[in-house]
């Protein structure tokens, strides 16, 4: 969710914002209706910008953009709709318990705490005052830094969440750049960011190499006495290219190792090493519990992240990053937005 304007009146919210929705083909097909006719309508009734991804994927992006008002009319019009299908889907059925309506937010990671709240209570106060029920994912979606958010309750009660959830979100902005999700297209091979091809356990003490056939971006961080300082170009545009180049290949294995999950391959690819120190202080947030977050940002970056243990006397750890240079710029991203 992205505000153009951040200040959130007395009056109620007046600003405009963008919000992304995650939907089946099926969910897809009944918004855009016969002829586009639905989403036409839903267009010129509520005033605002309904987008919807290109592709065949399974999944699609439907983003949604206007003033605070238009959002909530198109977000009512798309509740009473799928409440139509429902409706629709039950008349010949045998099941006697009618579903809940279902919508599924996509919302960036940094966002996502507020949304929670201390140990849960903003959640649980939007669950108790709309009657909607609201899940944040624990992971973030594929080879981004969003995550999926669904509401599921009475098409009243997903409008009542939908006002608070934008309330939290524009009262707590993005940090830093975001790099939105994309569904894959359905005939693409399932190739794991970071290269996981189920064969992740060799690759993960083998090293995450990616192969670059384009020039080499602008390396995204310079280095200022030890520590990372963010390039001051460094732009979510330019954060998403990076990615991309970042993703590109399969991984490699280091010299005169075999990798079963790329057989014949051989892994001459120059690789470069960096390394970069981190206070004691801050480790923690960057290996997350069990090695999670430290996990997230290897397979985002395609990178190999070793971190030193810690030596007696040192406030500080080492990091070292290594892979092709848009693997490294975007790992270093990642760990200083941490």
């Amino acid at each position: 969710m992205n505000t153009k304007d951040s200040k959130v009146t007395e009056g109620g919210l007046n600003v405009t914002l963008t919000i992304r929705l995650l939907m089946h083909g099926k969910e897809v097909g009944s918004i855009i209706g016969k002829k586009g006719e639905t989403v036409k309508k839903m267009r010129e009734e509520s005033g605002a910008r309904i987008n919807i991804s290109e592709g065949s994927c399974p999944e699609r992006i439907v983003t949604i953009t206007g003033p605070t008002d238009a959002i909530f009319k198109a977000f009512s019009m798309i509740a009473l709709k799928f409440e139509e299908d429902i409706n629709a889907s039950m008349t010949n059925s045998t099941v006697t318990s009618k579903p809940p309506v279902t919508l599924r937010l996509v919302v960036p990671a940094s966002q996502c705490g507020s949304l929670i709240g201390k140990g849960g209570s903003k959640i649980k106060e939007i669950r108790e005052s709309t009657g909607a029920q609201v899940q944040v994912a624990g992971d973030m979606l594929p080879n981004s830094t969003e995550r999926a958010v669904t509401i599921s309750g009475t098409p009243d009660a997903i409008i009542q969440c939908v006002k608070q959830i934008c309330v939290v979100m524009l009262e707590s902005p993005p940090k830093g750049a975001t790099i939105p999700y994309r569904p894959k297209p359905a005939s693409a091979p399932i190739i794991f960011a970071g290269g996981q091809v189920r064969a992740d356990t060799i690759l993960a003490s083998a090293g995450n190499h990616t192969v670059l056939a384009q020039p080499q971006p602008a390396p995204a961080f310079t280095i200022q006495g030890q520590y990372a300082i963010p390039h001051p170009d460094v732009s979510p545009a330019h954060l998403t290219k990076l990615h991309q180049l970042a993703m590109q290949h399969p991984p490699f294995t280091p010299l005169g190792q075999t990798t079963p999950g790329f057989p014949g391959l051989d892994a001459t690819t120059p690789t470069s090493s960096h390394e970069l120190t981190i206070p004691n202080d801050l480790i923690g947030c960057i290996i997350g519990r069990q090695g999670s977050k430290i996990n997230e940002i290897r397979q985002m970056s395609g990178a190999q992240i070793k971190i030193a243990n810690a030596t007696e006397g040192s406030g500080e750890r080492q990091v070292t990053i290594t892979g092709s240079p848009a693997n490294i710029s975007l790992a270093q991203y990642l760990i200083n937005a941490r």
